[in-house]
């Protein structure tokens, strides 16, 4: 619940800041550093994650 409230917080900064193409960057630049994180923390797996993006699906 904190990261949420901590995220919409930051994005409503910087859209009162920068705008809406402001905006847009660093909520792009928030999801790019959610994945490596979770990449990081092995919890995701990003060669199933980009299988899955280019049609190619396994059943494991």
């Amino acid at each position: 619940m904190f990261a949420g409230i901590a995220i919409g917080a930051t994005l409503a900064i910087t859209a009162l800041a920068f705008g809406f193409w402001g905006l847009l960057l660093v909520a792009l630049f928030m999801a790019i550093g959610a994945v490596l994180g979770r990449s990081a923390e092995g919890r995701l797996d990003l060669g199933g994650v980009l299988d899955a993006l280019r049609g190619n699906r396994s059943s494991s």
